[in-house]
């Protein structure tokens, strides 16, 4: 599994844009990346553990402090998916 980590910053946009975009960066990255999303729009909250399960990716945490949502996932490719 890959140990690789990126980041995407979704602060500012609002429902559907942080889960297209989420969508559209795990489009190019390896099965195993880790993918580290921070949002202001709560929504992400229930959106991303949402996509996460639909698309067979990994949530590993869904955490809101302050202002900000940080989400984590690590992308699953199909065959690999469980």
């Amino acid at each position: 599994m890959s140990s690789e980590v990126e980041e995407l910053d979704a602060r500012g946009l609002l429902c559907p844009l942080p889960v297209i975009r989420t969508q559209d960066r795990v489009r190019s990255l390896a099965d195993g990346v880790e993918l580290i999303i921070t949002a202001t729009d709560p929504g992400v909250m229930q959106d991303i553990p949402a996509w996460c399960r639909v698309h067979g990716h990994v949530l590993l945490s869904a955490e809101h402090t302050g202002c900000l949502c940080v989400v984590r996932l690590r992308v699953i490719r199909e065959k690999n998916a469980p």
